[in-house]
């Protein structure tokens, strides 16, 4: 019996993992739930899994939650303590790490510094300090293991005798790493036209159904720039070793090439519970309630290369990933103000990754000594966003 604690329950991943939770009684109990600001979704989980602790945004959405769970004996908790208590709870052997963004990093890291099981489905935490993270792993022993589709695929292609936090890939005979990218609603739209496109066509995925960020990162291709950095600290690979290839149906959801002439893939329905169910399961296989893959139906798999001046935020990531330090960081944060203020309408998309180049270009990558320089970095680079932001509206 592993019991969890699901960081950002009320977002795709964690309703995911609950459906795959529920599929299993038997293994798995739901110790603590967290979200942010959707309380009454929350509430439901909690009348449905039990958990010990449900954690809010602030003290005011905690007082309306404790009012809506009436006599369920479920302690309300909110803000970064109460995320931290949750992952800290000693009934917590495995935390789903699911918000998303930068909240997310401080307690995952707390949870991989007490050497819990982490499911990583938030990049953030290893875009932004992936050295410091990672370190927390090896230190504590915490189990890592990747939820995102692609770094999961990876896991699934590497040699079985190794985690993913210990491999040295050219002793494993690894070439590179392919990370499939379905190329987004805009693949084959014309560029000059990407000026008018709209939050809800950003938003229009044509294979997965995820939240409204990651569903822009996606059309933006930001998304795939951000799991390039996640794959370097994950796997520990340069980031020369790591391509981005286009594959719209997104059956394969990555490849490892090896130097004797193998390339080995996972294919598989476009479902997050795939990954899910692995993470949770491993290192054995447990029913992840997705519909086989029918080999029969699958006329065409198709590929090409990522165009950068269609996506040009992968030769942002790119620049920021060969640079280290506080870069990454600087890219992440001000990609989510940029986003944020697409999503309000306040700018245009094609404005998103301009704002980003432009912060990057201002403020200045510092070595990431320390998680306080990291969070100085992403705080320098939101203000400077904002500037910039306003004045592009006014």
């Amino acid at each position: 019996m592993r019991s969890i604690c699901i960081l950002g329950s009320t977002g795709s991943i964690g309703e995911n993992t609950l459906d795959v939770v529920a599929r299993h009684p038997d293994l798995y109990r739901v110790c603590a739930l967290t979200a942010n600001t959707q309380i009454e979704k929350l509430a439901k989980q909690c009348f449905k899994f039990h958990p010990d602790i449900a954690v809010v945004k602030d003290a005011e959405l905690a007082k309306q939650l404790k009012n809506l769970l009436g006599d369920l004996k479920t302690e309300v908790l909110y803000g970064s303590s109460g995320l931290i208590a949750a992952v800290m709870h000693e009934s917590v052997n495995t935390v789903m790490a699911a918000i998303v963004g930068a909240a997310g990093l401080l307690p995952t890291l707390q949870a991989a510094k007490a050497g819990k099981r982490i499911l990583l489905a938030n990049k953030e935490a290893l875009v932004m300090a992936g050295p410091i993270f990672m370190d927390a792993v090896e230190k504590s022993g915490a189990e890592l293991l990747p939820i995102d589709s692609e770094h999961n695929a990876i896991y699934q292609c590497l040699p079985q005798s190794q985690s993913s936090n210990k491999l040295n890939y050219p002793a494993y005979g690894v070439e590179e790493l392919l990370l499939t990218a379905s190329g987004g609603p805009f693949l084959r739209r014309a560029i000059e036209t990407l000026d008018s496109v709209t939050p809800d066509e950003a938003c229009a995925h044509p294979n997965w159904l995820m939240g409204r960020k990651i569903s822009v990162d996606s059309a933006t291709m930001m998304n795939k720039g951000l799991e390039l950095i996640e794959a370097m600290w994950l796997f520990r690979v340069p980031e020369n070793k790591i391509q981005i290839v286009i594959h719209p149906q997104s059956v394969i959801h990555s490849l490892v090439r090896y130097i004797d002439g193998s390339l080995l893939a996972q294919l598989g329905e476009p479902d997050m519970r795939t990954p899910i169910a692995y993470g949770l399961g491993w290192p054995h296989r447990i029913d992840s309630g997705v519909k086989k893959l029918d080999m029969m139906t699958l006329k065409d798999l198709n590929f090409m290369a990522a165009d950068v001046n269609r996506y040009p935020a992968i030769l942002l990531a790119r620049e920021a990933a060969r640079l280290k330090g506080t870069s990454p960081a600087i890219l992440n944060a001000a990609n989510e103000v940029a986003l944020e203020y697409f999503l309000q309408k306040s700018i245009k998309y094609t404005q998103i990754i301009q704002v980003v180049d432009q912060v990057l270009q201002t403020v200045a990558s510092q070595t990431a000594t320390s998680l306080e320089s990291i969070l100085d970095a992403d705080q320098l680079a939101r203000t400077k966003a904002v500037n910039i932001l306003q004045g592009l509206r006014s």
